[in-house]
């Protein structure tokens, strides 16, 4: 093996190398170029030996190895895989990855800089369009969150607007409520509060949800020593009220006041006896029950019968705009248990689901 190694024509295997290869003085001039980098910058064999090293690169890759590289590679004697463009014979540009070296060895050219390149077409090209990728994607998303901005403050400004109208006609049902009406006229005016009762949920469920995607969550006021009973108890009344036809069961132990926003609480009781409303079996009564616990908790449950939650549907419960099978229609928008489920964590508390073939029940917990 030795005695081949011995018969290898070295100047051969320089000119033969799959890469560039230079040998620079002292000076920046080249004495010695291989055939593959003669081939490459299109000049014939030889045809850049005594050519000045800073004549091959671009005006870009000249500032950068005068400037930056060259004062590295004398003071680490060594650089490696920087990218760089050379000039053609033809005045054309070429890109390479260009590595160098000037650290003395036993080869005797203790005073020459050994520079190496290789062609980097294909990878400046594979470079180029992963910046045209990553800046088309950063492109896209921030159009996206753009937009997404725009449909969520005009989701905020139309709720808030449509609110005005919906007190007027919540207070003339109730003005008429008052007058002496038909047996019609009452049904007409209990299908107008119960209609008018339902859009105001609507409309408080799309301004939470628009304030939880601009503010990144839904803003509660916590008061201490309030007492949720008699807010929960009206808002039971209401969905009675507009509900005749669906027995609520409503139980109270709250014995003890509870450091919370009582109104988001309400909103929250509300989604949920809505939503029991909505896919509860009708001939089976909605039991709710609210108490304050020895161990310091609040707690409220709403359970309804009807057919069971599928297993693969309650990871995706408190999701925005997911939507399960009502009674003959789908109602609302979907919202509810995510204002519900967003409540409740805006209170350091927690809102799960169990449903059996017997009842599905959502319960609600936070420290008192």
């Amino acid at each position: 093996m030795r005695e081949r190694i011995a018969d290898l024509d070295y100047k051969q295997l320089f000119d033969d190398a799959p890469c560039g290869y230079l040998l620079v003085d002292t000076g920046g001039f080249i004495v010695g170029a291989n055939a593959w980098m003669s081939t490459l910058l299109g000049y014939p064999a030889g045809g850049l030996d005594g050519k000045r090293l800073r004549d091959i690169f671009s005006i870009a890759a000249r500032i950068l190895y005068e400037t930056n590289l060259a004062p590295l590679l004398k003071l680490q004697q060594a650089i490696s895989e920087v990218t760089v463009d050379l000039r053609r014979a033809d005045g054309t540009a070429v890109p390479v990855i260009m590595a160098a070296s000037s650290a003395p060895n036993s080869s005797g050219l203790a005073d020459m800089t050994r520079i190496v390149f290789v062609h980097a077409g294909e990878r400046r090209l594979y470079e180029r369009q992963l910046v045209s990728a990553r800046d088309s994607a950063e492109n896209d998303l921030a159009q996206q969150q753009s937009d997404g901005i725009l449909r969520e403050q005009f989701i905020a400004i139309l709720g808030h607007d449509l609110r005005n109208p919906l007190a007027s006609i919540s207070a003339a049902a109730r003005m008429l409520g008052k007058e002496t009406l038909s047996d019609r006229g009452r049904q007409v005016i209990g299908l107008m509060q119960g209609s008018a009762l339902r859009m105001s949920g609507l409309i408080d469920n799309v301004l939470d949800f628009a304030r939880a995607r601009l503010g990144g969550g839904i803003g509660v006021e916590l008061h201490p020593e309030q007492a949720p009973g008699p807010l929960l108890d009206q808002v039971v009344q209401e969905l009675r009220a507009s509900n005749p036809e669906h027995e609520i069961v409503a139980t109270y132990d709250v014995t003890r006041p509870v450091k919370c926003d009582v109104s988001k609480i309400g909103q929250l009781v509300s989604n949920l006896l809505g939503n029991a409303l909505t896919h509860g079996d009708r001939a089976t009564p909605i039991h709710f029950h609210a108490e304050t616990t020895e161990s310091g908790l609040f707690r409220l449950w709403i359970a309804n019968g009807g057919p069971s939650i599928p297993e693969e549907v309650i990871p995706k419960l408190f999701d925005p705009f997911a939507r399960g099978e009502s009674h003959g229609y789908k109602e609302g928008l979907g919202l509810g248990l995510f204002i519900a489920s967003e409540i409740a964590k805006a209170h350091g508390g927690t809102l799960v689901v169990r449903s059996s073939q017997d009842e599905t029940r959502f319960t609600f917990e936070m420290p008192i």
